[in-house]
């Protein structure tokens, strides 16, 4: 694999067009080092729409497959992330439209911090982690009661910190539409978990998901 030619760190200080460019000159192993760096966000862009933890796994799959296809169409317009997000979101809703799942959502209203990863440096005890285990899952259970319009751009503005410009242009929304659905969305979730506080950041994609998603993609290109 052509990754294997640069050290961990000489990968890592690739910039996303430095990959994009080798990539489409026949370095095509490189490809996994923009996987690992926006799995995350891709995530959870998919999760905002998808509930279903294969569907969100194949979504992503076929996301980063299209990607690379398309790879020299990217013309460095938007973030590669953004470009990236896009894709995900539009096969996301191809899926829900496909099983015929899209549901019909009322108009809702919201308010609540940011998450934030609250670090474990080894001096919590297992009642804390517990607390802080149980404060995700209610989180994360809130965030999906969220309807889809509201949920997606909470995730992208909030849980994973694109900028409204960006949320923006993945969801073909304006500015603005995003501050107005960003308020709506908290506000939501500060009555859905009322007092309770969020310990943790929710929907990650965990190094194991990330490996064999990676893997995957790997051999189908």
């Amino acid at each position: 694999m052509e990754a294997l030619k640069y050290s961990a760190e000489r990968r890592s200080s690739f910039t996303d067009a430095e990959v994009i460019f080798r990539v489409t000159n026949g370095e095509k192993g490189l490809y996994e080092i923009l996987m690992r760096r926006y799995n995350q966000t891709l995530y959870r862009a998919v999760r905002s729409y998808l509930d279903r933890q294969e569907d969100v796994e194949d979504t992503m799959q076929e996301t980063y497959l299209k990607a690379y296809s398309k790879l020299d169409q990217f013309k460095g317009e938007a973030a590669f992330s953004t470009w990236l997000v896009r894709i995900g979101i539009n096969e996301s809703l191809q899926r829900l439209r496909k099983s015929r799942t899209m549901r019909v959502h009322s108009d809702p209203e919201v308010r609540m911090e940011q998450l934030q990863q609250l670090p474990d440096n080894g001096q919590m005890n297992p009642e804390q982690r517990t607390i802080q285990g149980e404060n995700k899952r209610l989180m994360e259970q809130a965030i999906d009661r969220l309807p889809e319009t509201y949920r997606a751009v909470y995730m992208l503005r909030e849980v994973e910190g694109m900028s409204g410009a960006e949320v923006g242009h993945c969801l073909e929304i304006t500015e603005s539409n995003v501050k107005v659905r960003l308020h709506r969305a908290k506000s939501m979730l500060k009555e859905s978990i009322w007092g309770a506080h969020a310990g943790a950041a929710a929907f990650e994609f965990g190094n194991s998901h990330c490996d064999k998603l990676v893997e995957a993609v790997m051999a189908r290109i």
